[in-house]
């Protein structure tokens, strides 16, 4: 799979990490966000940038992390169509993906530690969708979040 991963400065170094563990699970890694934990880099421009591109098809998954992992699965959700969820341990990972078809998973670097991340990231990427009776879920989701996007319902 293509994996976009993205962090911000508070966690360029879990986003490193990571990146060669998911190449080393036989995955691609394309870069998001962060070249180093110097330079500010706000998180919701990289959640963005991910959750685009998964919609647009340049990537079939996305992993993202920031200092928490919430505000990068916050963002990423204003993505129309995308689910993120945070994620900080392996039974979360896998029902993000079997429960809910999250295309985005986000971490936090100041919550999970790097070995305890690379277990999640791994149970992440081998879990797939089974449909189902999670897949009429997912659908009230989706048409909701078109509701809103059609202007039906005001904020």
């Amino acid at each position: 799979m293509k994996i976009g991963l993205g962090s911000d400065h508070n966690a360029h170094g879990l986003k490193q990490a990571l990146w060669e563990y998911i190449e080393e699970l036989g995955h691609e890694v394309v870069d998001y966000g962060s070249q180093d934990d110097c330079t500010a880099i706000d998180y919701p421009g990289v959640a963005f940038e991910v959750g685009t591109d998964i919609m647009a098809n340049k990537l079939d998954r996305g992993i993202l992390v920031c200092g928490t992992g919430l505000g990068m699965a916050i963002a990423a959700c204003k993505v129309p169509g995308i689910r993120a969820a945070t994620t900080h341990d392996v039974y979360s990972a896998e029902r993000a993906c079997k429960s809910n078809d999250a295309q985005i998973i986000t971490l936090g670097e100041k919550v999970i530690g790097i070995e305890a991340a690379k277990k999640v990231v791994e149970m992440y990427l081998s879990s797939t969708f089974p449909g189902g009776n999670s897949a009429r879920k997912v659908q009230q989701i989706s048409e909701q979040e078109k509701i809103y996007m059609n202007g039906r319902v005001s904020l």
